[in-house]
């Protein structure tokens, strides 16, 4: 019984970090667009689609645009000059269904 127990824990033990750490990094992807200028609702929005979508080290890259209040397509604009194809496909995707309250 001991060892079933032990069993269960260590199987569901990296579940729980998973989803902890998933829910960490879209508390500071969330917080990372409102200080770029988005507002609450978009920002909630399209943390919860790019955490999904990006890996860590494409977050990050979007970390570094803390700006002024912006339009969603000032944002977009943005993004577009770090290079990345994939970061723009996603923010701008993301950007388009949560603004019009599809996402």
């Amino acid at each position: 019984m001991q060892r079933r127990c032990s069993l269960v824990a260590i199987l569901v033990l990296p579940l729980a970090l998973s989803a902890c750490v998933e829910r960490i990094a879209e508390s500071r992807v969330r917080s990372a667009l409102v200080e770029a200028g988005l507002s609450e609702g978009v920002s909630t929005c399209m943390a919860k689609r790019m955490v999904d979508r990006l890996t860590i080290r494409q977050l990050r890259k979007l970390q570094a645009l803390q700006g002024p209040k912006r339009t969603i397509p000032q944002y977009v604009e943005a993004v577009r000059r770090i290079g990345d194809r994939e970061v723009l496909e996603v923010t701008a995707s993301s950007a388009a269904l949560c603004a019009t309250g599809l996402g």
